[in-house]
């Protein structure tokens, strides 16, 4: 019989316990830690937070772990509004900000994990270069062959509605990482994220390279891997829709055949 053994540090132990002493109204967040520099296998770290010293977000609890309990818990975070995307994790099973995630909407205990599907650099900070990378492959600029204008390149109403939905990206990653094709193939699929970028200058009336930009995502694996699973609508902080972004690319393929 064939015995499949997971690889060496791969199963996650029972890490260390930090008690909120005499405090009253207590919330547990078991968050994931990894230390590159130790070799030891990951944990899951507990920590009771008193939530009546605490704001309401889980950042804020993370925050307060960080400055009170533990120095060496490791995370993104910066703008604090929903508006940078740093602070991008897996909380409670779903890929979220944790600026924008409320303590009060976690039942129980609230479980804290980096973004999956990513090689973690330390604790809950995924490495970013291959999705960054991606990002710069769509070269995310308005390109064009005409002279500049003496001003600006001026837009109707109607061609500055079509970029709705779709500039509004932080370019976190939640949705890109809750797509499993994006999971088996994020080495030569583009993700919802990236791809909710190309058509973000594809939609621009401004932009005058369509035709180099579609033959640059004319690929099996760059576009096609899209199979309107819809965890990126789902996931999306910012209430935006990647696979709608992806069918328009879609339908302008077919469209110049």
């Amino acid at each position: 019989m064939a015995q499949f053994r997971l690889p060496k540090n791969s199963q996650i132990r029972q890490g260390k316990t930090y008690k909120a002493d005499g405090a009253k109204n207590v919330k547990v967040f078991k968050i994931y830690r990894w230390n590159p520099d130790s070799g030891e296998t990951p944990s899951v770290d507990t920590y009771e937070v008193d939530l009546d010293h605490c704001g309401p977000m889980v950042l804020d609890a993370l925050i307060k772990i960080k400055n009170e309990v533990d120095p060496t818990l490791t995370f993104r975070r910066s703008c604090r509004e929903g508006i940078c995307g740093s602070c991008a994790m897996n909380i409670d099973g779903g890929n979220t900000l944790a600026c924008l995630k409320p303590i009060e909407d976690v039942n129980g205990e609230v479980k804290i994990y980096p973004l999956p599907h990513m090689q973690v650099v330390k604790d809950l900070v995924p490495d970013m270069s291959n999705f960054y990378a991606q990002y710069a492959s769509i070269k995310p600029w308005l390109r064009s062959q005409s002279p500049a204008p003496a001003r600006e390149r001026l837009q109707s109403p109607e061609e500055r509605e079509q970029l709705d939905g779709l500039y509004e990206c932080i370019l976190c990653a939640c949705c890109s990482t809750s797509c499993p094709s994006y999971w088996w193939n994020s080495d030569r699929y583009l993700g919802p994220a990236i791809l909710l970028q190309a058509y973000r200058w594809l939609a621009d009336s401004r932009d005058e390279d369509t035709g180099d930009r579609l033959d640059t995502l004319e690929d099996p694996f760059r576009l096609y891997r899209c199979h309107t699973i819809m965890n990126c609508a789902k996931t999306c902080p910012k209430g935006l829709n990647p696979a709608k972004a992806i069918a328009e690319i879609k339908k302008m393929m077919v469209a110049r055949r």
